[in-house]
């Protein structure tokens, strides 16, 4: 029986039935899925080929017809097609947390997963790898062929308003996640939209806002996880973004477009816009932009006229067609025939929901855990008051473009209920009243308060919680010595009260499966397997709202001043001490570090570095470790690097008493700086520190090594 007593205000009390035996484990079925939807792709050359035969056959007329999408009251998110040289319509949909808005009608359904935040938490890039399978996967079945995603952004900024699309702070961690995923996305025949190129970092004044960057800035930290995805993933397509970057808007930044992804990194895609981004025509084409979307306000009539004027040669025009008609061809767009989006069975949408259950725990991160009073025991729990906005209500993601409609919620009840017995009591408050939810958590065994944020697209936020949740969970905490806190953010948030409560943990937004997933891992059935993908300041002043040049700008110029000093770095660099650090997490289980050694291989012109060290689960319960290497540079003349970076990590997953070699390596990539004065990367000379951690501030051991 479903209580139906949970809106706002409600209340709801029931005893809860005994739990069934097993977990079923779908991940089988979800791969036949996907299998049977992976489209029959052509090898780049013959792709090429082909596209370019086609190209020479189309009129002026024709070319700039598919340099642009249309809106009309029937089709929007589309590139038509052109069927007498059969050229088929290119249809977009948004991503990045599933497959979000896309064509002119009602907002089809689809798996919410959980938030890229989250995916980012779990540390693991086979995760990645099926979230962008199954994201491609639902893409080409609901009848689009290119996915906007991965956002791939640096998170400068806790504040910003797509934190919770973000994959966090760190660029190495940042560069693994998006090249997974992007792998995921293209096994499918869809075409990735790796974005938003680059530095969107805000959301105030997004369109307008006039980033100054370090040269430095640039290429170690806002560049490295696109330029990944480029040379490693080898991503279809790249989205332009809103702001200027140095003076240039992004869509017609001829540095950071035709040298940087074209020419260096060799970009063998195409480049997109973000809707609207466009400011120009002639100067957004030649800088080597290749589709303007949504419509054509640049791209249609004024750019035929600028290339009959010879401002712009034919041979840019049929560059950008060739670019996205090789692709398109690849993928086999050219010669399936047009899908209808199409309904959902119950077996794929059971299949997709248990991936983005587990996907979701897997995310999960431990804080806090005095006295070990999680994972729950339902056996000898008497009762439980469940409280909080996101108590009565499955928080499936943030709001935006990247708002996913969800096959179905499970809601935050259910999933607790699931898990207790027949003699125990659930009563369910949304926190409205704060005296009937101190009463109530007074009566309870334990007290589990749920709260957290709302971000969105458009518009940057306080990290700080409504005053309402601190108020709740303040009180809730005198009430019941077991109180335990479950967040579902979409970035860091400021906690006043996280001395005064023993258990914490940050859900993220978990997607459709919300309910199941933060239940398992309260309960003791699944691991909590995250670990922070970003620094969770003690105070806002300790992130850059302390300076208005820095963030959000002042007239209409943002500073990045702190250059390398982003996040964690920022954080080491300044001595201040983070509330909790980029990379912690804590386990049900306990671990041991040991054997740490250090090697290097190759040559002193192209090193690369093997770290080799034992991890045993000393604990009495399988669970996930995370370790992590750092790099600290030697000294160097241009200006030192941050104290430490992220430069190799790997999830582990440790049965009891057991122990496991691990062996991670960095190559040349980890140990090199960009020389401004060069303007390359260049390897320093000097010692380096190889550190093992737990998190960014947990070393366990350190080696120092000398290049030779």
């Amino acid at each position: 029986m479903v209580c139906e007593t949970h809106r706002l205000a409600a209340r709801c009390e029931r005893r809860a039935p005994k739990r069934s035996a097993g977990v079923v484990t779908l991940l089988a079925v979800l791969f036949l899925t996907i299998l049977n939807g992976r489209a029959q792709q052509n090898s780049p050359t013959v792709a090429r080929q082909r596209a370019r035969e086609i190209v020479a056959k189309m009129t002026l007329t024709e070319k700039i017809d598919q340099l642009h999408g249309v809106r009309t009251a029937t089709e929007y998110r589309i590139v038509l097609g052109l069927p007498r040289l059969g050229i088929p319509p290119l249809r977009v949909t948004n991503g990045p947390a599933g497959v979000g808005p896309g064509g002119a009608g009602p907002q089809l359904r689809a798996t919410a997963l959980p938030a890229p935040i989250a995916l980012a938490a779990s540390w693991d890039p086979e995760l990645a790898m099926e979230y962008g399978m199954l994201a491609g996967e639902e893409t080409r079945r609901l009848g689009s062929d290119l996915l906007e995603a991965p956002d791939v952004n640096i998170l400068r900024v806790p504040q910003t308003g797509r934190a919770f699309e973000s994959f966090g702070e760190d660029p190495w961690l940042t560069s693994r996640m998006a090249v997974a995923a992007i792998e995921g996305i293209q096994r499918m025949g869809v075409i990735a939209n790796v974005k938003h190129y680059i530095a969107n970092n805000q959301e105030t004044e997004r369109g307008t806002i006039n980033e100054i960057i370090g040269e430095r800035a640039l290429h170690e930290i806002y560049m490295p996880a696109f330029r990944a995805a480029v040379e490693e993933a080898h991503v279809d397509s790249v989205m332009c973004a809103y702001p200027r970057v140095n003076g240039a808007h992004d869509c017609e930044n001829e540095l950071l477009l035709g040298r940087w992804l074209k020419d260096e990194w060799r970009l063998q895609g195409f480049i997109t816009s973000d809707f609207g981004a466009v400011h120009s025509t002639v100067p957004s084409i030649m800088a080597g932009l290749d589709l303007e979307l949504p419509t054509g306000e640049y791209f249609s009539s004024v750019l035929e006229q600028a290339v009959k004027r010879g401002d712009v040669p034919l041979s840019r025009i049929d560059d950008a067609l060739v670019r996205r008609f090789t692709i398109m061809i690849e993928h086999g767009m050219f010669d399936r025939k047009p899908i209808e989006p199409s309904a959902e069975t119950p077996a794929m949408i059971f299949a997709h929901g248990a991936a983005a259950r587990r996907i979701a725990e897997d995310s999960i991160v431990l804080l806090k855990n005095e006295g070990a009073i999680l994972p729950l025991d339902a056996k000898e729990l008497e009762s439980v008051a469940l409280i909080g906005p996101y108590a009565v209500r499955a928080m499936t993601g943030g709001s935006g473009s990247s708002y996913v409609n969800p096959y179905y919620t499970i809601r935050p009840e259910d999933g607790i209920y699931s898990h207790m017995l027949s003699q125990n009591r659930l009563v369910v408050l949304d926190g409205t009243d704060i005296d009937a939810a101190v009463a109530a958590a007074r009566q309870a065994q334990v007290a589990i308060v749920m709260v957290g944020d709302e971000e969105t697209e458009g518009r940057d936020h306080s990290i700080g919680l409504p005053e309402h949740q601190n108020q709740l969970i303040v009180a809730i905490a005198a009430a019941n010595p077991r109180t335990v806190v479950v967040l579902k953010t979409g970035s860091a948030v400021l906690m006043p009260w996280v001395d005064s409560i023993p258990a914490l943990v940050e859900a993220w937004y978990p997607g459709e499966e919300d309910g199941n997933a933060v239940a398992d891992v309260l309960f003791g059935s699944s691991e909590p397997g995250g670990r922070l993908p970003l620094t969770f300041p003690k105070r806002a002043e300790d992130t850059m709202v302390r300076n208005q040049k820095q963030y959000p700008g002042r007239d209409g110029v943002v500073y990045y001043t702190e250059d390398l000093a982003v996040g964690y770095r920022g954080y080491q660099a300044n001595h201040v001490e983070p509330l909790f650090p980029f990379g912690f997490g804590l386990s049900y289980a306990s671990f041991r570090y040991s054997d740490l050694v250090v090697k290097q291989l190759g040559t002193a012109a192209e090193p690369r570095v093997a770290i080799d060290f034992r991890v045993a689960n000393t604990g009495s319960r399988v669970g996930y470790a995370v370790p992590q290497v750092y790099v600290g540079f030697p000294e160097i003349a241009e200006g030192d690097e941050p104290p430490l970076q992220l430069k190799a990590f790997q999830k582990v997953r440790l049965q009891p008493g057991k122990t496991k070699l691990v062996h991670l390596m960095t190559g040349k990539d980890g140990l090199v700086y960009w020389s401004k004065q060069g303007n390359k990367w260049k390897l320093p000379s000097g010692e380096f520190k190889i550190s093992l951690g737990e998190s960014s501030t947990h070393l366990v051991e350190t080696k120092l090594l000398v290049l030779r």
